[in-house]
This record gives C-alpha cells, structure tokens and sequence, in this order.
C-alpha cells in the first residue's frame, strides 16, 4: 500500500540558447494539436469547405491564450498586473536592475480562456463559417476538453495548482514546489482535474457520435460547461487557494467564477429544445 508518491520532475524539458522548453509548454501545444485534429475530422464529416475551417485555428488558439493570459491578471492579481502592463502582454518579467527576463506565461485562467474562446468563436461564426454559434460550439468544444486534460498534466509537472494536504495513500509529495513543507503529501489536484477532463471529452464524443443530441444546437456545448465547471468547482475544495487573499473565503475564485458558467450550461439545455434541429430553419423542416 503506497503511503505517498515523491513528485519531482524536472519541469524543463530542455534548454535552447537560454530559452527553457518546459513540458507544460509542450503539452500545451499537444493539446491544441489534438483540438485540431479533431475538429478538422468533424468539418469534414459535414462536408464544410476547407478555406472555411483553416481561419478556426486561428480564432481558437488567439481566444484561448489571450482569455486564459486576460483572466489571470484580471481575476487574480489586477492590482499588480495593471500597474505592470507589459508583463501582462508579453511573456517577460523586468527585474529591478532594469533588464527583462523571458519567463513564459506564468499564469493562465481557464474561466478566462472559456470566455476567450467563446469570443473568438462567435466572431469566426459571424464573419467566416455562416454558422449558429451554437453549431461552432458544440463541435469546438469536445476537443477543447481534451486539450484541458493535457494542459492540467502540465500544471502536474510543473508541480502547480496543488492540492491541500492529505493522509490518502496517493498523496503526492511535490518536492519540486515552492511550498513551505513540500515533503508533506498533498492531493494531486492537477491529476483530478486532468481524468475529469478526459472523462468530460469521452462522455461529449459520445453524445457527439453515438447519441442524436448533436441534433440539437447547442446541448453538447450545455453539458461541456456542466461536466468542466461542476468538476471544477468540486475540485476546488482540495486545492490550496492560488492567492493568499483568497484564504478563509467560503468559496474561492475558482468556484465563484465557475457558478456562472454552470448555471449558463444548465440554461442552455433547456434553451436547445427551443433551437431548431441542425438542418432545419425555425418553422420550416429542410436539408443542410
């Protein structure tokens, strides 16, 4: 029987003329890589051109780096970050001799990145597909559950977003973090996180695939927000607050700002039975 796991691997994966190449980084692009792929297979199941799908990419990717880079700062630590504009911006610190150094992203969001992709989206739906956001949504946002297991699996060997001590025999030691008492056995947060997001993206390829619910516009997009927030918020609960003014809240950021996207997921179940079925236009049944 496993008393706890020692947990240090080094985050870097390798170092190019000074510039770190760290697993997260890596895994964050296996992640849209898969998106990609996946989405692409679903365009060409519905025969959608391919000079419509290659933009998608684009709106993707953008809203989803820039909501996650936007919801941190903004969620987390405004107070420092709008008095420190360009590190918001750019993936650098400047030290206080006055020079900069290349850091990476430190912080993303993942609310933040939902709204980011939500954004993106409906501008793609609105100038280039023709499509009912809610069309775009339920597609696009299958595999966007895959690319959150791979990039929490990158918060997991970068030994961040931890959980709070625990005497489960899967505690997980993170002797690489900047934790006070890091030989103490904590949950590994990160690893919920990533099986509930995996087991989001199976239970949406199913519906997607095996189940007429794809039918209705915008009923996968509903259970996405559901699965990845209720999962979420339920998390939370073992994890050791990112911000120290977060400590003794009732419910911390990440819970409060996961309430919204659950309740909206919630709305849009019920708001899919009054959309009309893909290929069809309200009060009038057709092909397409």
């Amino acid at each position: 029987m496993l008393l706890s796991i020692n947990w240090n691997p080094n985050p870097e994966l390798f170092n190019l003329f000074g510039i770190s190449i760290r697993y997260y980084g890596l895994l964050w692009a296996v992640g849209i890589f898969f998106a990609y792929v996946v989405v692409h297979y679903q365009f060409r199941d519905k025969k959608i051109e391919e000079k419509k799908f290659d933009p998608l990419f684009f709106y993707c990717f953008f809203g989803i780096l820039i909501g996650a880079r936007l919801g941190h700062c903004l969620f987390y630590d405004p107070g420092y970050y709008l008095s420190h504009f360009w590190e918001m911006i750019l993936p650098i610190k400047f030290m206080p001799d006055g020079n900069w150094k290349f850091t990476g992203y430190e912080g993303l969001a993942s609310h933040g990145a939902a709204i980011g992709i939500i954004a993106g989206l409906w501008y793609y739906s609105r100038k280039v597909s023709k499509k009912s956001i809610f069309w775009i949504l339920d597609r696009a946002v299958i595999p966007i559950a895959l690319a959150g297991f791979f990039i929490r699996t990158g918060n997991l060997m970068n030994s961040e977003i931890v959980g709070l001590p625990t005497n489960m025999p899967w505690g997980f030691r993170f002797m690489n973090s900047d934790l006070p008492n890091p030989e103490l056995p904590r949950h590994p947060a990160q690893l919920y996180e990533a099986i509930c997001y995996l087991f989001s993206f199976f239970v949406l390829m199913y519906l997607y695939w095996r189940t007429n619910v794809k039918k209705k516009m915008g009923f996968i997009f509903g259970a996405f927000l559901i699965l990845i927030f209720s999962a979420r918020f339920i998390i939370e609960f073992v994890k050791e607050v990112q911000e120290p003014w977060e400590a003794g809240m009732a419910l911390n950021m990440g819970q409060i700002l996961s309430i919204p996207f659950i309740l909206a997921g919630i709305f849009m179940l019920w708001y899919s039975k009054k959309l009309p079925d893909e290929g069809e236009k309200k009060g009038k049944k057709g092909k397409g």
